[in-house]
């Protein structure tokens, strides 16, 4: 009885490795056929069943026989978007350009130069990593606009290149913030700067102008009193300009108690200077006691991600 339970099932499963193997075969047989017409309308067929994979692996067959051919316009056509369907945005954005750049007065060249830029933009990282895909997403999505300022997809292309900014933007009033927590002052006070002329228009500027003053006023004091008189100069004058910017700001008061405590800085650093003619041993301290460091360079100078259909 066992034995004969034991042939059924051995049957039953020599039976389902045989269907599940010719289906494999079926498909096997036909990329490694030459009747290049059938594996054309099946990769378009799987394409439709959103069978990507599949689709994808007879396009790839398809494409190097077909160029130059008839019905290659559309292949490429398909087999670009269809790496676009398997999210493999690098390979799909190469293919969207290759694809407007071969055929140019095609009616698909202008959507393909959009989801080429668009391809950059899904692949472009969260702020705190590196933005390079962030920066080429702009540039490619301004190239479209250039190219086609008549498009209905300026509109949405300017919405994309926006929220890039808007990233790029977050990363350099991070940057800038992390300077000042770790205490590279005077690092710190140069990306805020450096932010604030970047983005003029931030939505954190009241915030950046005064971490620029505290970040200035702790890099006075660290500062040896031959350097102070001119760096605590800073602090008054940007304490006054955001005075007069910020009138009603909540970082007032702290902003003008670093005027206070630097004007009263900058008489203390006179008298020491003062000691200093007929104190050697306090002129080689003083001498010591500035700290600088590396300028940091521009942070801009180098999601709602929804397809726009």
């Amino acid at each position: 009885m066992f034995k004969k339970q034991l042939h059924i099932i051995s049957g039953v499963l020599l039976l389902l490795i045989i269907a599940l193997g010719s289906c494999k075969s079926k498909y096997e047989k036909l990329k490694a056929s030459n009747d290049n017409a059938k594996k054309y309308s099946e990769a378009v067929k799987f394409y439709n069943k959103k069978e990507y994979s599949k689709a994808l692996g007879l396009f790839e067959d398809l494409v190097t026989i077909y160029r130059g051919r008839a019905g290659a316009e559309d292949l490429y056509y398909y087999y670009a978007y269809t790496n676009y369907k398997l999210k493999d945005y690098t390979s799909a954005r190469y293919h969207f350009k290759t694809f407007a750049d071969t055929y140019p007065t095609s009616p698909r060249a202008e959507e393909c130069r959009f989801i080429a830029a668009y391809c950059f933009y899904l692949d472009s990282p969260i702020y705190s990593l590196d933005q390079e895909n962030t920066t080429k997403a702009i540039e490619s999505l301004q190239l479209f606009i250039n190219l086609y300022p008549k498009s209905d997809r300026v509109t949405e292309a300017s919405k994309l290149i926006q929220n890039l900014r808007d990233k790029l933007e977050r990363k350099a009033y991070e940057n800038a913030k992390l300077y000042l927590t770790i205490g590279d002052y005077q690092a710190a006070s140069i990306a805020f700067n450096n932010t604030l002329r970047d983005y003029p228009d931030t939505k954190y500027a009241e915030e950046l102008e005064y971490l620029a003053i505290k970040a200035q006023y702790q890099y006075a004091q660290v500062s040896s009193e031959q350097r102070q008189e001119e760096r605590f100069g800073l602090v008054i004058a940007g304490a006054d300009q955001f005075a007069e910017k910020y009138a009603g700001s909540k970082y007032l008061k702290e902003t003008a108690d670093y005027k206070k405590d630097s004007e009263r800085g900058i008489v203390e650093a006179k008298k020491v200077l003062a000691e200093i003619a007929y104190n050697p041993a306090l002129a080689k301290k003083v001498a010591k006691k500035d700290t600088t460091t590396t300028q940091p360079p521009s942070i801009k100078d180098r999601d709602n991600q929804k397809i726009p259909y």
